[in-house]
């Protein structure tokens, strides 16, 4: 009998297993979706496998011309999952800085439909794809600081600028859909009934145009920020005075007796002791 796994909170989570990610063909084009909905499509190596898989997928199809990437359930993605141990897993995967900059290269135009939550690397994750649509209740946020961590994947200072990155990686608050657009996290924002059409015309209107030329103007703009240093400022686990600070992060006191609540606790309390700090 397979044992039940639940977070301090009480709630149940499902073991990994091959519905994590969704793929759905359709005409033209094709929808991914993150299908952990009852831990808010957390990331963990499953998901990275299973959406690396897709990506497979929808690369080979001829037919598929653009993607459509969304979550299942009342949020887009909430980060990395912080209870993957829960589940310990041996079997190599892609990491999160490998699929994100997949999508980045891939040849194929990639839409983010975001609804609920879109935070830490779940942020990351609709930053890095093409266009990202959101509906009226979307809320994005670079989250990581309050439990200490980095960002995994630094899009957020190309998407944004300077300001509003350090606004946004600095602080950890949380910015609703409007506000996210104004920053330049989000393209368009619609109503929740609308999301899916709203991604899905903007599909097929890609699936109509010459697919050379698409594939062109994604590899001339994404030249420009290759050129600007996009690669290199992916790859900050690799200067050695950053990985010191990196590897340092954990040890600061407010980061452990966070992350402390957070795993022995649970969100409830977490949240709790985080706002009584503010």
């Amino acid at each position: 009998m397979t044992e039940i796994k639940r977070t301090p909170d009480g709630i149940e989570i499902p073991p990994p297993g091959p519905g994590d990610v969704l793929y759905e063909p359709r005409d033209g084009y094709a929808i991914i979706t993150l299908n952990r909905p009852v831990v808010l499509n957390a990331i963990n190596k499953n998901l990275l496998r299973l959406l690396d898989s897709a990506l497979d997928k929808a690369e080979s199809d001829g037919d598929v011309k653009a993607v459509i990437l969304t979550g299942a359930g009342r949020a887009f993605c909430a980060g990395g999952d912080l209870y993957s141990s829960l589940y310990p897993d041996d079997e190599p995967a892609p990491s999160g800085l490998d699929v994100q900059m997949r999508i980045f290269d891939f040849a194929k135009p990639v839409i983010a439909a975001v609804r609920g939550h879109a935070v830490g690397q779940g942020c990351e994750l609709a930053g890095v794809c093409d266009f990202t649509i959101a509906s009226d209740d979307a809320r994005f946020g670079e989250i990581q600081i309050r439990h200490g961590f980095g960002p995994p994947v630094l899009i957020t200072p190309f998407l944004v600028g300077l300001k509003n990155a350090k606004e946004l990686l600095l602080l950890g608050d949380q910015i609703d859909a409007h506000e996210a657009q104004r920053m330049g996290l989000v393209n368009k924002v619609v109503s929740g009934d609308d999301l899916m059409s709203e991604a899905e015309a903007m599909a097929k209107k890609l699936a109509s145009l010459p697919q050379r030329t698409v594939l062109l103007n994604k590899l001339l703009v994404n030249r420009a920020y290759v050129l600007a240093g996009f690669r290199e400022a992916m790859a900050y686990r690799d200067v050695p005075e950053i990985e010191e600070i990196l590897n340092s992060t954990r040890d600061d006191e407010v980061s452990q007796r966070r992350l402390r609540l957070l795993t022995e606790e649970g969100w409830g309390a977490f949240i709790k002791n985080r706002d009584a700090m503010h």
